[in-house]
């Protein structure tokens, strides 16, 4: 749509106020990109540019650049700071969302171009934020496992016992023993876990136990299909792939087929079981020296509950609102679900304290 000869000024100022958001995202992109490299620099630097195509619509409809300018929504403000600062995948999440929220489509001055490049660009940061997730999210798993069931197991833990109406010393060393005993169960369990799958890789990966053999068997009997079709090819395929090794093997050249993975490949699937153990042990410990810090630091009775419920329901929040970030999804809701979670678990020990002990003091 033209605009009229002499716009009203409430469209003058909302048309500003486009064209300075387009110009932050602009920069969050550039931002962004100044730490990446290859295929993901050019995707962001590519969005950059048409952020800079929007915004020389808003400045061609305005007549100009104009002399004063509103300031970029708080929202972008802080993707840009993020973006300087950081350029992790939190950005990208939020700028997800943030590109999910575009105004065009009911926005009479911009054209369905514009609107429809919003939609994609929704789509383009989706399926970059979804790259940095596949990366991260073994990890960050772990660390929101580890940290919560730290938050949550020991908070229960002292509460349950706070609530039976020990003395503070002894709620003190049943929480620092909760966190030892469940770090090292978790640095432990992670090692164990992590060392079976390595050894069940190790039994189910093809081996060249009978390589020795190959040009020593019978080309029409052919039991080397067998062995391929114990991996999971049909018959035909491998029957040719029979027939491929048997004339390479004869021929003198190498086998036709991958390598066996060695450890180091073994390391990118499952990881080392000793990084994984010290990982999980360091995680829960986080979490876990959170409830027990008020006792820690001389506090008791109602005040040291009280404050442990604060201190760790502020934790549950952010680890909640950082999934939320993380998946796409409403942070807020998530970060509720997770206090829920937590102040549910706890409660339900703390009752149970109550009912084999006697008031706090």
């Amino acid at each position: 749509m033209s605009p009229p000869v002499r716009p009203p000024v409430r469209d003058r100022r909302r048309w500003a106020r486009y064209l300075v958001d387009e110009r932050a995202e602009a920069a969050v992109y550039r931002d962004i990109a100044a730490r990446r490299k290859g295929e993901e620099r050019d995707i962001l630097l590519a969005l950059a540019a048409a952020e800079g195509r929007h915004e020389a619509h808003w400045i061609a409809l305005l007549g100009g650049e104009p002399d004063r300018l509103p300031r970029p929504a708080l929202r972008t403000r802080v993707l840009g700071w993020m973006a300087r600062r950081f350029g992790s995948i939190f950005v990208l999440a939020l700028a997800q969302n943030a590109e999910a929220r575009s105004p065009y489509d009911a926005e009479p001055y911009a054209t369905a171009t514009m609107a429809a490049d919003e939609k994609v660009h929704h789509e383009v940061v989706r399926g970059l934020a979804a790259r940095g997730r596949r990366r991260l999210s073994g990890t960050f798993r772990a660390a929101v496992f580890g940290a919560n069931d730290g938050l949550v197991s020991n908070l229960a833990l002292v509460l349950g016992i706070g609530a039976t109406g020990v003395a503070p010393g002894v709620v003190l060393f049943s929480g620092i023993a909760g966190l030892l005993a469940g770090a090292l169960s978790m640095g432990a369990g992670e090692y164990v876990s992590v060392r079976s799958q390595r050894e069940l890789l190790d039994a189910t990966e093809p081996s060249d136990f009978a390589d020795a053999a190959l040009p020593d068997l019978d080309l029409d009997a052919n039991e080397l299909a067998l062995v391929y079709r114990a991996r999971g090819m049909g018959e035909t395929d491998a029957l040719d792939r029979a027939r491929s090794t048997l004339a390479a093997v004869r021929g003198g050249h190498p086998v036709p087929g991958a390598p066996i993975p060695g450890d180091a490949e073994k390391d990118d699937v499952v990881g080392g079981a000793f990084h994984a153990a010290v990982s999980s042990f360091a995680f829960f410990a986080s979490g876990a020296i959170i409830p027990v810090l008020p006792w820690l630091f001389g506090l008791s009775g109602t005040v040291a509950v009280l404050v442990a419920l604060g201190l760790v329901g502020v934790a549950l929040l952010a680890t909640g609102a950082a999934v939320g970030v993380l998946s796409g999804g409403p942070p807020l809701r998530r970060a509720l679900r997770q206090l829920a979670i937590g102040f549910g678990a706890a409660a339900i020990t703390y009752v149970v304290g109550l009912a084999f002990g006697v008031t706090l003091g």
